[in-house]
């Protein structure tokens, strides 16, 4: 392994790396940032980390949910710009040449925007994102031009995009509780699954060459875990029927396994363990975002179709 930008990076390139610390239910491989000094979980994640950085996590983001929404969307932007620079220094190892600024400036304006004006707002501010990054893009080198572009356009549907759908559940009444259905269900399918995974052994392995540890024992501890969570929180205090929440458990159970899939995908062809290691036990902020990014605009639709 090698180091490049505070990142690991394995020497045998893609098909060397590992799975990601706090990566997706139910996997078992969970590494440990380098410098940790705690000896991992059986799952090979440092638990105590893990578990005092989730609770510091969750009390940014439920403190000022049930305070000042306006507070929310502002950590929701600014968890986007973090995220956002994670992502382009990681592509840019593969010398791919994605311009930072606009895309970090797009990733944190798109859920204010949400927020304010709506999924019009949203589409126009991602066409905007695009566009700006591509100028800035066309001013360098004309070699690999449509490459970095697409790089660019690739960065801004991941991250900025999916996180105003986030930003648009707050907008009702109900939003905090439409809030939190979102989160605690993808909570539930981390949790459920790494739980799973690790009292069952994960002997049925559902994508060895993209995630190694990640199994189909985990996939089925994170299925019941939503369901239970999706069903008791639309159930009380949002009033939808059982079935609803049945369907958005399942729903969440697969966006969200698809989503740490994904990201798990994408650090193998870039060749690093973490997207970085801003949090102990965690890896990079990525590497908890993955599933929710890919889950909200579907818990969105949803709860919206539900409740409206």
């Amino acid at each position: 392994m090698t180091t490049v930008d505070g990142r690991a990076v394995a020497e045998s390139g893609p098909s060397g790396s590992s799975s990601p610390p706090g990566s997706s239910p139910g996997s078992g491989n969970h590494g440990r940032p380098a410098g940790t000094a705690s000896r991992p979980s059986r799952a090979g994640r440092n638990l105590p980390a893990a578990i005092g950085v989730g609770i510091l996590l969750g009390a940014v983001i439920l403190v000022p949910l049930f305070t000042l929404r306006v507070i929310f969307v502002g950590v929701i932007s600014a968890a986007m710009a973090l995220g956002t620079h994670e992502v382009v220094r990681a592509i840019r190892l593969t010398q791919v040449r994605v311009p930072l600024l606009p895309l970090v400036a797009g990733a944190a304006a798109m859920p204010v925007v949400a927020y304010a004006d709506g999924t019009t707002g949203l589409l126009l501010t991602l066409a905007g994102t695009i566009g700006v990054a591509a100028l800035v893009r066309a001013f360098g080198p004309s070699t690999g031009l449509l490459r970095d572009v697409a790089g660019a356009a690739f960065v801004a549907g991941y991250i900025g995009f999916p996180a105003g759908f986030a930003a648009l559940l707050t907008e009702p009444s109900d939003g905090r509780w439409r809030v939190v259905a979102f989160l605690g269900t993808v909570v539930a399918s981390d949790v459920g699954g790494y739980t799973a995974g690790v009292l069952s052994g994960g002997r049925h392995k559902m994508a060895p060459t993209v995630s190694p540890g990640k199994s189909w024992e985990g996939f089925a501890g994170s299925a019941v875990t939503c369901v239970i969570v999706a069903g008791i929180v639309l159930a009380w205090p949002l009033e939808a029927e059982a079935w609803q929440g049945v369907l958005l458990g399942l729903a969440v159970a697969c966006t969200a396994t698809i989503g740490d899939l994904g990201e798990s995908l994408l650090k193998r062809d870039i060749g690093i363990k973490d997207m970085s290691s801003l949090l102990p036990g965690h890896g990079g902020l990525m590497d908890r975002l993955d599933s929710l990014l890919c889950t909200a605009p579907v818990a969105w639709l949803l709860i919206t179709s539900f409740l409206n």
